[in-house]
């Protein structure tokens, strides 16, 4: 009998795999890519609507409704044995639900690109592919491209970046998110890296006293609803503009070109992919890279 694997989760409950997992709903785009990274497409069931990739395997997948309301029915009814989710796409109710019904829910939840690294490593663990040849060779990249990039950044000054992740309301990403860790590493340094979230809503654009630490406990404060004159004050020399969760357009490319800012006046105000920004794991091995010619080409001036 195979020997039994255990591995812990982001919220560090030991979960113990006495078999490989064969039937796996992914509540996560990024964990969908993983799967099928590691060459387990095979056992996935299901998905989310905005899974996106791997193409070819997502067209074959039953869709279970969105990240932040599943239809819990169906995926229950997919009789899953291994239920992949995150704790900051999912909500926490709806992932305590399917606990309660009887399902395995392994909740990943990292903040940093190594944790991502991490995580696809743990997956391969409970998959029981640790030692494929190609799952070797995917964490190997990941982890070269990461050092890579960190040894890079060590000897370069990195550029006043902002990246919003919404449009109306402007929000933005403090410093202990993914996505700014990622920037940090590519040589950009988030300008809102130090600014919370504040409640309510009229504190958060300034117009009022925040409530106390005491009254917000427990809330996510990684995601600030900025101002404009908030975002001039920051001077950011750069705005990248990601396609994902918010689809930002041309349209709002020249919203920013327009304010008084160095970004704007040296021509650095630009669309992105947001899967290289926030897709944890896989897409990190390829994603660190472009990331870093992205930021690197808008380094100089423009002509």
């Amino acid at each position: 009998m195979p020997k039994s694997v255990r591995v812990f989760d982001d919220r560090r409950r030991a979960f113990d795999f006495a078999a490989t997992p064969k039937r796996v709903v992914s509540l996560v785009p990024s964990d969908t890519l993983n799967v099928a990274a590691i060459g387990c497409a095979g056992a996935l069931v299901g998905c989310t609507d905005y899974c996106e990739l791997p193409e070819d395997v997502v067209a074959r997948l039953p869709r279970v409704g969105g990240t932040k309301n599943p239809r819990l029915d169906d995926v229950v009814a997919l009789e899953p044995d291994l239920v992949i989710a995150n704790q900051e796409e999912n909500t926490r109710g709806d992932l305590e639900v399917l606990a309660q019904r009887g399902l395995r829910v392994y909740v990943a939840f990292p903040k940093r690109v190594a944790d991502g690294l991490a995580h696809l490593a743990r997956l391969a663990r409970v998959f029981r592919v640790e030692g494929d040849a190609g799952v070797k060779e995917l964490v190997r990249a990941g982890y070269h491209a990461l050092r890579e990039a960190e040894q890079a950044r060590a000897s370069t000054r990195p550029l006043r970046t902002f990246c919003p992740i919404w449009m109306k309301p402007l929000m933005t990403i403090h410093g202990d998110t993914f996505i700014s860790d990622m920037l940090d590493l590519c040589g950009a340094q988030n300008v809102f890296a130090d600014r919370q979230r504040r409640y309510p809503l009229a504190a958060d654009l300034g117009r009022a006293a925040p409530l106390p630490p005491e009254k917000i406990e427990g809330r996510d404060v990684r995601y600030p609803r900025v101002t404009i004159e908030e975002l001039v004050a920051r001077a950011p020399e750069l705005v990248l503009l990601p396609d994902e969760p918010h689809p930002f357009s041309e349209e709002d490319a020249e919203e920013f070109r327009r304010l008084d800012i160095p970004a704007a006046k040296r021509g650095a105000v630009v669309q992105t992919s947001g899967k290289d920004l926030c897709w944890y794991g896989a897409r990190s091995a390829t994603g660190i890279g472009r990331m870093r010619e992205t930021i690197a080409r808008l380094r100089a001036p423009a002509a």
